[in-house]
């Protein structure tokens, strides 16, 4: 491991080489903490068809639905939050430390999940307790992201930047996966009554031993290069720094609103939609939404590393370009299938279109902002952007549903990856264009 001191201002960092098995075993230990976070963020989406009753009064399912999808919003709203204070604590003492903190976070929301009694039994107390828990977990994950985006975007090589930083996803949808693959293994195992009354807590057990292990393997990962060459720190705070970047800010608002909303209709909410809407049995809707989340997983480090050879923005356009003319027809499509076969070829059409943002926005954000503010640049406005849009998704898409209107969330999306095209079209191709290989 390299150690050195943050070099005079104006200084040149002198190249540090670091082995390929180094920066695999750096990489790994990154990847598997960001897993465990990810499957404790979604394992609340994917049990909340179980646990909706007994957090809030008994009434009919969509209601019971709306509640916890707003606090599944509420989290969101902890995001920015941690996007600043991790992106700050990144940029000051490391990604590593950042890394660290950020799984330890995310444990203790989990136990207390799993640990929240009935609204039964502690009335109001019970949605309260799972309100702070989910907060809890939305700082964590605020802060996670944009760390980690640019961890494994400064320990990988030029070439192969896109392919490493796909991992990202790779490692956040297999979060996703796992959560789904627990589900149906307890769906197996336990009855519709057990599943109810306890089951669904067992999830929440998992996720907050498996941060334990996470934090222990975090500890042994490298910093990046880029950290510890990096220039010395400016003196004026780090927020007036990321203030004189406005374009770059922006530049990641746009580019995150569609792909993210997107990315929140096909995954998280779609299991609900398979039941709520289409009439599907729950067991029949994880196990279509596991099947293709392990496709659209697969598809990550392939059009990652396409990026490398042709660069970011063809790729984001296209994405741009085929959600545009392709949601309405799929979600209207979807909306009257009567086949598991046909719903699962429908939902993973459109996680290919996904891929073309999914599998790559890590790495373009962290290519537009230099050393010193990167982890805040990326993780601070991609926070605020997935609170607002992606965060609402499943929300939005309920209160569509609940006022006769459904057909209106499948514009709604549609309009929000239109805009996100624009910006694709008009911004620089980062791969030829990215501040890391420039600070």
């Amino acid at each position: 491991m390299e150690h050195s001191t943050p070099l005079p201002a104006g200084a040149q960092a002198p190249a540090v080489t670091k082995t390929t098995s180094s920066r695999l075993k750096s990489i790994f230990s990154g990847s598997v903490g960001n897993m465990v976070e990810w499957y404790d963020w979604y394992v609340y989406a994917a049990f909340s068809l179980y646990f909706a009753q007994v957090f809030f009064p008994k009434n009919d399912l969509t209601a019971q639905l709306l509640n916890t999808a707003a606090i599944f919003a509420v989290g969101f709203l902890m995001r920015p939050i941690g996007g600043w204070l991790m992106g700050l604590y990144a940029d000051r003492k490391g990604r590593k430390a950042a890394l660290m903190a950020s799984v330890l976070l995310m444990c203790f929301g989990s136990l207390m999940i799993a640990l929240t009694p009935s609204y039964e039994t502690i009335g109001v107390g019970a949605p309260i307790l799972l309100v702070i828990a989910r907060l809890m977990q939305g700082l964590s994950v605020g802060g996670e992201y944009g760390t980690s985006a640019t961890y494994l975007s400064e320990m990988a090589t030029k070439e192969r930047r896109g392919f490493f930083s796909s991992f990202q996803y790779v490692t956040l949808i297999s979060g996703q996966l796992i959560a789904l693959a627990v589900l149906i293994v307890l769906q197996q195992t336990l009855t519709e009554e057990q599943l109810l009354a306890w089951g669904w807590r067992v999830p929440f057990v998992i996720g907050a031993m498996c941060a334990v292990v996470a934090l222990w393997l975090r500890r042994g990962m490298e910093e990046t290069a880029s950290f510890t060459q990096k220039k010395e720190a400016p003196k004026e705070s780090l927020m007036r720094t990321l203030m004189r970047h406005p374009k770059e800010l922006l530049t990641v608002v746009g580019l995150t609103m569609g792909g993210t909303l997107a990315f929140y209709t096909y995954t998280t909410y779609m299991q609900k939609y398979l039941v709520n809407t289409v009439g599907m049995s729950k067991a029949d809707s994880t196990m279509i939404s596991a099947a293709t989340l392990f496709l659209f997983m697969c598809l990550q480090p392939v059009i990652g590393a396409l990026s490398d050879k042709i660069g970011r923005r063809p790729i984001l356009i296209a994405f741009g370009v085929l959600g545009t003319l392709c949601t309405v027809p799929i979600l209207t499509t979807l909306h009257t299938i009567e086949t598991w076969w046909g719903a699962f070829f429908l939902i993973m059409a459109a996680l290919i279109i996904v891929s073309g943002y999914t599998s790559i926005n890590a790495v373009v954000k962290a290519e537009l902002f230099p050393t010193e503010i990167r982890a805040l640049g990326v993780g601070l406005p991609y926070a605020l952007t997935v609170s607002i849009f992606g965060g609402t998704a499943e929300f939005i898409a309920l209160w569509f549903k609940s006022i006769g209107m459904e057909s209106g969330y499948y514009w709604y999306v549609t309009a929000c990856i239109a805009c996100s095209l624009l910006v694709y079209v008009f911004m620089k191709d980062t791969r030829t264009h990215s501040r890391i290989d420039t600070d």
